[in-house]
Parts: C-alpha cells; sequence; structure tokens
C-alpha cells in the first residue's frame, strides 16, 4: 500500500490557521469575548506557515496519520450501519412477504432460467461507433 502523499505544508497551515481562527470568532459570538488559546494558536500557526513552513512538518505527517487511523476505524462503522440498519430489514422484510426480487428459487422441473426479452434486446443500429 503506498502512504497517501502529504499536503504542502503552507496549505495545511491555511487550514490550521483557519480552524483557530474560527473557534477564538466563535467564543466572541457566543460571549462576547475571544478564546485565547485558539487565537494565539492561530496566532504561531499564521507566522510558521508564512515564515518557516518546515516547521509544520510532524504536525502534518501526525494530522495525516490520526486521518488515515480514522479512516480505517470510521468507515467499516459506517457502512456496517448501512447495511444493518438499512439494507439488512429491507431484505428481511421482503424474505417474510415471500418476495424473491431475483427469482432465486430452485425449480427442479424447469428447463432453463433464461429470461426471454420481449423485444428481444437493443438496436444492433443504435450504438454505431462507440469508442
Amino acid at each position: 500500500m503506498n502512504p497517501t502523499p502529504l499536503p504542502s505544508n503552507r496549505s495545511f497551515g491555511w487550514v490550521f490557521v483557519v480552524f483557530f481562527s474560527l473557534v477564538a470568532a466563535y467564543g466572541w459570538w457566543r460571549g462576547g469575548t475571544w478564546y485565547r488559546w485558539p487565537l494565539g494558536l492561530g496566532v504561531l500557526t499564521l507566522a510558521c506557515t508564512l515564515l518557516a513552513p518546515a516547521l509544520l512538518t510532524p504536525f502534518n505527517r501526525a494530522w495525516m496519520k490520526f486521518g488515515d487511523i480514522l479512516g480505517r476505524i470510521v468507515s467499516p462503522v459506517v457502512l456496517g450501519l448501512i447495511f444493518f440498519g438499512m439494507f439488512a430489514p429491507i431484505a428481511i422484510g421482503m424474505r417474510l412477504a415471500g418476495r424473491d426480487a431475483l427469482k432465486r428459487s430452485f425449480d427442479p422441473a424447469m428447463r432453463s432460467y433464461w429470461n426471454e426479452r420481449s423485444p428481444p434486446g437493443p438496436d444492433p443500429t443504435g450504438m454505431p461507433n462507440q469508442f
């Protein structure tokens, strides 16, 4: 598996400058005073982003590693919730109702399971020169 390439340190820095600024502004919006620690972190991140972006490399790597770990945990959980919360109940309901949408039931008396189409298919001249 190839490692995910890191974004540039400057783009990483700008994202966190905006994030820390929004957190500080939220404090001003809610209570009338700026949250000092996010404002300080925003100023420090801004200085590093503009003057020495190489200082952000370890934080950039740690953030990407955190995102990778979070993705490995959250994706299966969300997919499992979707499957067991939506598809499984629908399938159980269809089985209880006796519906077989794929017509998978075995019938030994049938000669073939082929379904004849009427009309037999698309017009062969309808899609010339596809490629």
